[in-house]
Order: structure tokens, then C-alpha cells, then sequence
């Protein structure tokens, strides 16, 4: 096991995972985040180099000290050869299998593995699936063999009643509103994990009459866009369309990977990305929430 810590090494990490997309872009975009300063503070460990088999990155050890927030004791999982990693992960310095985790990873092919260890340790788990998507920019980039017949140029929203609504950016001020809306949020913890978020990335936002939020969408530290979301008095009126565009226009121009996932059952958000041209991924988007049986009693 090695802990990569130079900035060369992180760098040949980054340009090899590129080699293993989309199946790797969890970690891809994690890595790319890194590089850019690593706001997060987070590690990056592979069982081998520079021929390594697979890649774990989570937050540095002083980070991770309270055992209940899975949002912060969160891992990012990439391995060349899924069905022979068990080991690696059962390492206790790999993954910290006493705390509430989650894990995430575009592989479903992970799933006996993480399974297996988990049952081995007493760990109960909740696997959710959702559909992958990558923004058209980013895939003609990264994985332009991924685009086949597909044009990129996106639907142009409506133009919005701009003297309504008026771009902005997400206060910490408002992690409280995003966590209300947030299927994954919710409590305390969560907030905690937003507000970093927002205080670290960059957010985008419409704010409405009555100067707060209708409208948001947020990128977590592995690149992933999150969190979107729209108040219930403010829905249909195309804002989640106008503010995507405006965002995924933004973050392309300074070089960010852009990818994001929602439910297979969520129809508003597919049909979003339809008309922004969103490219469907091969893969899964797959989140494994564990809990140590002791924490379940």
C-alpha cells in the first residue's frame, strides 16, 4: 500500500484514470480536484506503483473523527480488476470499517467485493444505484469515443423573466434551505458537509422576489454536480434548465470534468438532461452506505 503524496504522482495518477473512464470517474474527478489544491484534504492510496490495481481516496485521518458522519467518512473507489481487490480493502488503514461510511464508485462490479468485506466485519450495508450522466463538453474531451452518432450542441433554454430572477452564488447562509431538499441530507451532519462545500466550490443560484434561493445547484469534492434542487412554488418554470446551462457554460471554460447522477425514477431531472444533451453513461452511479452492526443495535 502506498500512500501517494507527491504532486507528480498525483499528476500520472490523474492522466492514467482518463485511460479507465467512465468507469473511473468518481475517482478521476476527486484526483483532478486534488491537484487543483486539494481544498478537501484528502489522500489518495493504491496498492501498487506506478502499476497500480486499484485506487482509494478519502479524507486525511485528522478529518475523519467523528464515527457517525458518513459524509465526511467517505471513500472513492476505482479498481482495475474489481473481483481481485478484496484484500486491498480489508486493509483497517485502507478503509476505517469501525465508523458509518459511505462509498462511492461508478463500477457496480464492486458490489460482491464491498459486500463481502463488509459481511466479514459486521458491517451493514445500503446500496443505492442511480443513472450516470457526463455533460457533452467533458465526454468530448475525456471519452469522445463515448459520443458515437450524438451531437453536442445543447437545447438553449428559455430566457428566464431575468427582472424576477438574478444569478447569484450559494451563501453558507443557505446550506440549511439545500439540506431541506437534499434526498441525502437532511440532519445535522449534512448541513455541515454542505456548507463546506459551498464555502470551498463553486455554486450557482437564482435567487428569487424575495432575495432567497429558488434555485441551486452545487459540486461536491469529487467534481460531481449535487444537491440541485428547486423550491416547490418556483417548479416548472424551466429554472433548473436556465442555471445548469449557465453553470456547466462556467465551469467548462476554466476545465472542469462535469458529470452528475440522478434516480432511474426521477423523470423531471431525465428529461432535463435531454434537453441539455446530457451524455447517459454505460455505467452506474452506486453509493454503498455502511453501518457497523454495533451502531445498528
Amino acid at each position: 500500500m502506498l500512500h501517494l503524496q507527491s504532486p507528480q504522482m498525483l499528476q500520472m495518477l490523474e492522466k492514467s484514470l482518463v485511460k479507465h473512464l467512465p468507469e473511473s470517474i468518481k475517482v478521476y474527478g476527486t484526483i483532478f480536484h486534488m491537484n487543483q489544491g486539494n481544498p478537501f484534504k484528502l489522500k489518495a492510496l493504491v496498492d501498487k506503483w506506478p502499476d497500480f490495481n486499484t485506487v482509494v481516496v478519502h479524507p486525511q485521518d485528522q478529518e475523519m473523527t467523528d464515527d457517525m458522519d458518513h459524509y465526511t467518512n467517505a471513500y472513492q473507489i476505482f479498481s482495475k480488476d474489481p473481483n481481485n481487490c478484496q484484500e486491498f480493502l480489508e486493509k483497517p488503514y485502507v478503509i476505517n470499517w469501525k465508523q458509518h461510511l459511505q462509498i462511492q464508485s461508478a463500477q457496480s462490479s464492486l458490489d460482491e467485493v464491498i459486500q463481502s468485506v463488509a459481511a466479514a466485519k459486521l458491517v451493514k450495508v445500503k446500496k443505492t444505484q442511480c443513472i450516470l450522466y457526463m455533460m457533452p463538453m467533458t465526454v468530448k474531451k475525456l471519452v469522445p469515443s463515448l459520443l458515437g452518432t450524438q451531437h453536442l450542441k445543447s437545447e438553449t433554454p428559455s430566457i428566464i423573466n431575468q427582472e424576477m430572477f438574478k444569478l447569484s452564488s450559494l451563501d453558507v447562509a443557505h446550506a440549511a434551505l439545500v439540506n431541506k431538499f437534499w434526498s441525502f441530507g437532511g440532519n445535522e451532519r449534512s448541513q455541515r458537509f454542505i456548507e463546506r462545500c459551498i464555502r470551498t466550490f463553486p455554486s450557482f443560484c437564482l435567487l428569487g422576489p424575495e432575495k432567497t434561493p429558488v434555485t441551486w445547484i452545487l459540486m461536491d469534492y469529487t467534481g460531481e454536480l449535487r444537491m440541485g434542487a428547486t423550491v416547490p412554488e418556483y417548479r416548472g418554470l424551466g429554472l433548473v434548465s436556465y442555471l445548469s446551462h449557465i453553470q456547466i457554460q462556467t465551469l467548462e471554460n476554466v476545465g472542469f470534468p462535469l458529470y452528475c447522477h440522478t434516480a432511474k425514477d426521477h423523470k423531471a431531472v431525465h428529461k432535463i438532461s435531454h434537453k441539455l444533451n446530457y451524455v447517459t453513461m454505460p455505467c452506474d452511479w452506486n453509493q454503498w452506505n455502511c453501518m457497523p452492526l454495533r451502531n445498528c443495535l
